[in-house]
């Protein structure tokens, strides 16, 4: 059987820590207006390292590496928004949230549907 690979060790607590110093604030609390520390390091388009490094397929492991250590990848997340909102849109693949006027963020939505419709 094989061990489970460690990702996150000294090296991500280190780029954690400094990518949380330049971006202090949670960015979906900041969509919202809220001021609300970030304490986590989220990547925005999942990486996948575990998956690939399981895979033992190197151009799988280089491309979850490049993506695990883009900074550009990188977003400052309160927990509550990491562990609930991201999770969420990650597993059904639309953005969560509505704007100030209450109309939905997904570019997916519904709402969308249909936008022009009547104008001249």
């Amino acid at each position: 059987m094989k061990k489970e690979p460690r990702i996150y060790g000294s090296k991500w607590d280190r780029a954690r820590l400094v990518f949380l110093r330049e971006h202090p604030l949670c960015v979906m609390c900041q969509e919202q207006g809220r001021v609300v520390l970030a304490t986590v390091v989220d990547h925005i388009k999942p990486h996948r390292l575990k998956e690939a490094l399981l895979s033992e397929k190197p151009v799988a492991i280089a491309q979850a590496q490049k993506l695990f250590w883009d900074r550009k990848n990188w977003q400052g997340l309160c927990k509550p928004h990491h562990d609930s909102t991201k999770q969420r849109m990650e597993k059904s693949g639309r953005i969560v949230g509505c704007n100030a006027n209450g109309i939905p963020l997904d570019p997916g939505s519904h709402w969308h549907k249909g936008e022009g419709r009547g104008k001249t």
